[in-house]
């Protein structure tokens, strides 16, 4: 097990690439979906159970953490990955959109941002130096630096504004964390939708250097054409070597399309919030377990799968409980989505091992144009 930080690519097929990013506590297989555990919990889940989808890395929320228990609490009772039981990676996000989207009386200023926390009003100051801080006090293996996050769509000058800001808060972010063998700090590209302003934001931070680089401000309401566009040239201008994270994606067409773009790392609360709501995403697509069209199946969700909602429970039951609002519900629809997730990842990184991703590619899309199957 390696004792420090590092990205090792193993094959490439077009722009899409499959390699290990290697840490102290174990390997990641890219590319790499992290479930999301916002506040130290995969919802619905077991830390073990997680694991047994597939995953190699979870993602932890600064802003959640640091509201509740708070992050001196976390360290205090020896850090994140013993607080949750969770041995592996973490990556912890850095706040910032968190700030943005989540809290009230949010205030911007080159210092920071002052807010309001949406749990209980009370007042925060959030700076790069603090948001280091904290991601330090929670043990993160991945720390994200702090950046702001303008949603979109937004004139250019504004997110011209926004993307020097960030980049600011990049290099403060960098002489905040300062030497910590074994883990690792990744600068975050800003820039909208703008080609210009995303390879400023790149060349600054590849002059500040750090040991990932991530994808910042997509997802964010400007629509997957258009996001995909960004991915299109975005990846390029950031270095070959090392990892390449999109943040906050996503429904399962928009992972195909960023790793043939040259992505190898991304989240999303999507799979596990799906599983709370009563939706399956499978090889068909996504199915609405709510749909009464289910109550007297008794195929399983999805046929091929080897997860437990599918090997051991049936459509009608899995409509029952969902119906009834039974706490099993969330459980085994999370645990499908995970698995499919995870299933989907390692299909990807097989497929560009073998340089057989378009045919890979060409078969998932086949598939979700078929549909759901019928009843019977």
């Amino acid at each position: 097990m390696s004792e420090r930080f590092s990205f090792t690519l193993k094959a490439k097929d077009g722009k899409a690439r499959t390699g290990v990013i290697h840490t102290p506590r174990g390997e990641i297989r890219t590319p790499a979906f992290m479930p999301v555990g916002t506040a130290g919990t995969v919802k619905a889940m077991m830390p073990e159970s997680v694991r047994a989808t597939g995953a190699d890395i979870l993602l932890g929320n600064t802003y959640h953490l640091m509201l509740r228990p708070t992050a001196e609490r976390v360290a205090a009772l020896g850090g994140l990955h013993k607080f949750m039981n969770w041995d592996r990676p973490i990556l912890t996000d850095s706040g910032g959109f968190q700030v943005m989207s989540l809290a009230s009386l949010r205030k911007l200023t080159e210092e920071g941002v002052k807010f309001s926390s949406h749990v209980d009003g009370s007042k925060h100051m959030l700076t790069p130096e603090r948001s280091m801080e904290i991601q330090r006090l929670l043990g993160s293996d991945i720390v994200m630096c702090f950046d702001e996050c303008p949603a979109l769509p937004a004139e250019d000058k504004v997110v011209a504004e926004s993307m020097r800001l960030s980049m600011r808060w990049a290099q403060r972010s960098r002489d905040a964390f300062g030497d910590r063998p074994g883990h690792a700090l990744f600068g975050i590209m800003q820039g909208g939708v703008t080609p210009e302003l995303r390879e400023e934001s790149a060349k600054a931070l590849t002059g500040i250097g750090f040991e990932g680089y991530a994808i910042g401000g997509l997802a964010v309401g400007e629509g997957q054409e258009a996001m995909l566009g960004v991915l299109d040239y975005a990846p390029g201008y950031l270095p070959e070597d090392k990892p390449r994270y999109l943040m906050g994606v996503g429904k399962p067409d928009d992972i195909v399309g960023a790793v043939e773009r040259g992505v190898d790392m991304m989240d999303c609360v999507l799979p596990s919030r799906s599983g709370r709501t009563g939706q399956g995403w499978t090889r068909r697509g996504s199915v609405n377990l709510r749909n009464a069209r289910h109550r007297d199946d008794p195929r399983p969700l999805d046929e091929a799968c080897t997860c437990p909602a599918c090997q051991n429970y049936s459509r009608a039951y899995l409509h029952h409980v969902v119906k009834a609002d039974e706490i099993i519900g969330s459980m085994l629809l999370t645990w499908h989505n995970l698995h499919y997730y995870q299933e989907l990842m390692q299909g990807l990184r097989d497929a560009i091992a073998e340089s057989r991703l378009s045919a890979f590619v060409a078969q998932f899309h086949a598939q979700r144009a078929e549909g759901d199957i019928e009843p019977l």
